[in-house]
């Protein structure tokens, strides 16, 4: 048994529109395949000024630089190496491009900007995306911030270009809270942490004292649900992202495990072991008496809410076998929907309401599915021995998921809907569990 399956068992055991003519345009399905080529120089600056995180040429480089990488990890575009370019980019190129310059480079879209410092101390990243060969300008944005948080607009630009051009919303504004890991694998240490979805600002959210599992964003992204062993009792608690406090949700007498937030935030659903039985139950997030939703005979664990709220998918053993079942929100009308090989595990429905992603396991290895709501369509994602635990983007176009290897340790890697654009995610321990926000407000 891989970590979060097995760890699971144990316990249970114990931008403005651009004018029409303007076409240009990503296949999603066949972009990754011949992915966009497109140029992102770096960003310029009307007048040199200091900043606490650096002068301004500095960050429209590093902007650039976080512009470029975000569109190149979809898969869907191609950066252009800036040392093929024959044009440096001044102010006023920003508003009117040098496009023959550019076709030379054999670009198809320019993506330029600036920074500037404003009078109160504060940034503007303007961010301009062009098509190179109709030369005209298919969106432009501007994104004010504190220059500590220039990460953030660079990442803004970067959605804002994905969403142009291929008619989707993006996602690169985003963080990921996961299980970091260290230690033995007799004597794991497992620490709850954040970071930006490229791995940047990674810090600890706990210290270690306490096993920690399956992290979970509230839609708010002010707090996580997650399932942690303090005072040897596994319980679920809610950490508040802003000041650092855990609460204990409910104070419920017997085990609790696998929370997960409603859509509106307002409630959890969760597994509790009970009179050797393990359920799915609702509470809201500010405690009170929990509402049963299954009962089952066997474990019904891993509730992942539709995104309307109307629905809940969930795995259950009371056929023989983990296997996927959804139900209405109140509990009522449960039906199975995985009829594949192999037992199912983890799921999770996606932003978009369309698909859910899944764990199967089977034939000697664990890898990531995903299949429609009604349980067709079955696509497996990953082909490798020990992916587990998927996690949707905010625009349900990616899938994040760790992956075990045969020596014990555990990374986090990203696929996308085609299955082909594959990556591993940089994090400075080992990593399980991770979970995707929202977009960031």
């Amino acid at each position: 048994m891989k970590r979060l399956i097995s760890a699971l068992s144990a316990l249970l055991i114990a931008i403005a529109a651009t004018p029409a003519a303007a076409q240009l345009r990503v296949d999603i399905n066949a972009g990754i395949s011949k992915p966009m080529p497109i140029a992102v120089p770096a960003f310029t600056t009307p007048a040199l000024a200091t900043t606490v995180a650096g002068d301004t040429a500095t960050l429209g480089r590093q902007v650039a630089e976080v512009v470029s990488n975000d569109l190149a990890s979809s898969g869907l575009f191609k950066p252009i190496n800036p040392s093929a370019f024959t044009t440096t980019v001044a102010y006023a190129d920003v508003l009117a491009p040098r496009f023959p310059n550019w076709r030379t480079v054999a670009a198809q879209a320019l993506v330029t900007g600036f920074v500037q410092v404003n009078g109160n101390g504060s940034i503007t990243v303007g961010c301009y995306l062009y098509d190179v060969f109709s030369e005209q300008i298919l969106a432009r944005e501007g994104f004010s911030t504190q220059p500590a948080f220039w990460r953030r607009a660079a990442h803004k630009c970067a959605d804002a270009v994905y969403s142009r051009l291929t008619g989707e919303s993006g996602y690169f504004d985003s963080r990921i809270v996961y299980v970091s890991e260290t230690g033995s694998q007799t004597k794991r240490i497992k620490r709850l942490a954040i970071m930006d979805q490229d791995g940047a600002n990674h810090r600890f959210l706990t210290n270690g004292q306490n096993l920690v599992l399956t992290p979970r964003f509230s839609p708010s992204q002010q707090t996580i649900a997650y399932m942690s062993f303090a005072q040897n009792r596994p319980r679920v608690y809610i950490y508040n992202i802003g000041t650092g406090r855990q609460t204990l949700v409910g104070n419920l007498p017997n085990m609790s495990f696998a929370p997960r937030f409603s859509p509106d935030g307002q409630s959890l659903v969760f597994s509790m072991a009970q009179g050797g039985n393990t359920d799915i139950y609702r509470m809201s997030v500010n405690g009170g008496t929990p509402q049963r939703l299954t009962t089952a005979p066997g474990i019904d664990t891993g509730p992942s809410y539709s995104p309307d709220g109307s629905k809940i998918v969930f795995e259950s053993d009371r056929g023989g076998t983990q296997q996927l079942y959804v139900m209405n929100a109140d509990g009522s009308d449960q039906r199975r929907i995985s009829f594949g090989g192999g037992r199912y595990a983890t799921p999770v429905w996606s932003p978009r309401g369309d698909l859910i992603a899944f764990t199967r396991m089977g034939g000697g290895g664990f890898r990531i599915g995903v299949m429609r709501t009604d349980g067709s369509g079955e696509r497996l994602l990953t082909d490798s021995w020990g992916d587990e635990g998927p996690t949707w983007s905010p625009n349900g176009r990616v899938v994040m998921f760790f992956r075990s290897q045969r020596g014990g340790r555990a990374d986090l890697w990203s696929v996308d809907l085609t299955g082909v654009n594959e990556r591993r995610i940089p994090t400075p321990l080992d990593g399980s569990d991770p979970a995707w926000s929202p977009l960031l407000p």
